[in-house]
């Protein structure tokens, strides 16, 4: 296929920044003809998809909006009942199809995300702290001038930084960042294992229409899109969720079983993601961790699970295995390739080092924020199949062990074989490392779209 139209596809979905400091400003319109006026303006500021040419920017900026949002822009109705059922629902009215009950329920979510009034995420990240607030301060006029907006809340986050510098870990300790999915006309340096699994065991691409709408995606079919076309061209949808980690609690429940655990408590800790702490994948690198895999690009992501069928590398469970599970549903993994998201995010709250002391109660985790054409085909099957519930992955009811809803019930097993090496265990009574705080399902529109929102020209017909 030929290149995409990268002007007129926002940034933030192109492009992981990587930019190391971020904060994610939420919007409330309170007039549509201001609104616009807003939009109007914030179109200059808004950073594409082209290439960076002379190097990253000082910042970006990138805009997106909820149903009850776009509602706000008086869009006709024929356009706002077009969009797919999940999204006009939004997040917290789905929290029964997510299995977001006991601890993740929305009564105990953030004040911000209990209400309806979130019309828009505006995403600024930057090179640097004074950077971020100076942008921040230009949208914040911009803002001001129009009358376009107010901001209910906002939520700084950050790349997590040791000995002086951003790394890509989380604050478990694992570094993160290696799955996202390459696909059709998307220019990025892509590397094997990141697009989807071939007969002949090498990797492509996935079709455009799995990230963007208006294109054809790996069935060949259009993913459910709003009307005109035009609106929904280039756009995708974004999951928001704000995931508070629980690290006291991890690093105890962690090290009480790495005591019963003959393999010790880093290779325990692998066999909870599919990862040494250092990005090493067990399947290619079981018995300890191996910075030349973990730093190679050829090697860090390509690897499958069709010779591992028991688990005695990688355990079925592991979280990495669970959520992108390659081949280990058999067929060349062609199964998996209609539920796949691209991931954006970035960590938020204090650090702090192993052995030191640490509480659940302070704000601490990560925001994640997946991006995909279809929130029920790729996100939400995700959530409540792989993660929630465990029968595609053999585990029958068990839920992934880093994410799932375990609320203090709940198993993982770590297969092993007969060397003394890779001892089996199984770990019970499971807490919940993460709590969900909230978020919500947002529709990232084209430039062509915001043009078209802020000049009032959204017409179905």
């Amino acid at each position: 296929m030929s290149r995409l139209n990268e002007t007129d596809i926002q940034g933030f979905v192109l492009r992981g920044y990587n930019l190391p400091v971020a904060r994610y400003l939420f919007l409330h319109f309170e007039d549509a003809e201001h609104a616009r006026s807003l939009i109007g303006r914030l179109l200059h500021h808004v950073t594409t998809g082209q290439r960076w040419d002379g190097g990253k920017p000082l910042s970006t900026v990138n805009i997106a909006f909820t149903q009850r949002g776009l509602a706000a822009f008086n869009l006709p109705d024929a356009t706002l009942l077009s969009f797919p059922v999940e999204f006009q629902q939004g997040m917290k009215k789905r929290a029964g199809i997510l299995g977001d009950s006991g601890l993740n329920s929305p009564e105990r979510w953030d004040e911000l995300w209990r209400g309806d009034r979130v019309h828009a995420w505006l995403g600024v990240n930057a090179q640097s702290a004074a950077i971020l607030d100076s942008r921040c301060a230009e949208m914040l006029g911009l803002m001001h001038e129009t009358g376009g907006a107010t901001v209910l809340a906002s939520q700084d986050a950050a790349a997590v930084v040791i000995d002086g510098k951003p790394t890509t870990r989380e604050h478990f300790g694992f570094t993160d960042g290696f799955g996202n999915p390459d696909y059709l006309g998307v220019d990025r340096s892509s590397q094997p294992g990141q697009g989807k699994l071939m007969p002949n065991g090498s990797w492509a691409p996935l079709a455009t229409g799995e990230l963007l709408l208006g294109y054809a995606d790996e069935a060949g079919e259009l993913p459910v899109a709003p009307v005109p076309h035009i609106l929904a061209s280039n756009g995708t949808f974004m999951v928001y969720r704000k995931l508070h980690q629980n690290v006291a609690t991890f690093r105890a429940y962690l090290d009480e079983h790495a005591a019963l655990y003959g393999g010790g408590k880093e290779k325990l800790a692998a066999k909870f993601i599919g990862r040494w702490r250092d990005g090493t994948p067990l399947e290619l690198s079981p018995d300890s961790p191996d910075v030349s895999i973990a730093m190679d690009p050829n090697r860090s992501t390509n690897f499958t699970y069709g010779a591992d069928a028991e688990g005695t590398r990688c355990p079925v469970g592991a979280h990495i295995r669970r959520v992108h599970p390659r081949d280990a549903f058999g067929f060349d993994g062609r199964l998996i390739n209609r539920r796949r998201i691209t991931r954006r995010g970035l960590p938020y709250g204090r650090f702090v080092a192993e052995g030191e002391p640490v509480s659940d109660a302070e704000e601490r985790g990560v925001i994640f924020m997946a991006l995909n054409a279809s929130i029920s085909r790729q996100f939400e099957f995700v959530q409540q199949q792989w993660i929630e519930y465990g029968n595609d992955a053999h585990q029958g009811n068990d839920k992934d062990i880093l994410m799932g809803n375990h609320s203090g019930h709940g198993k993982f097993v770590v297969q092993g074989d007969a060397s003394r090496r890779n001892p089996p265990l199984i770990c019970s009574k499971l807490p919940n490392f993460v709590e969900l705080r909230g978020g919500d399902y947002f529709f990232l529109p084209s430039i062509t779209a915001l043009g078209m929102m802020a000049m009032n020209l959204v017409d179905p017909r």
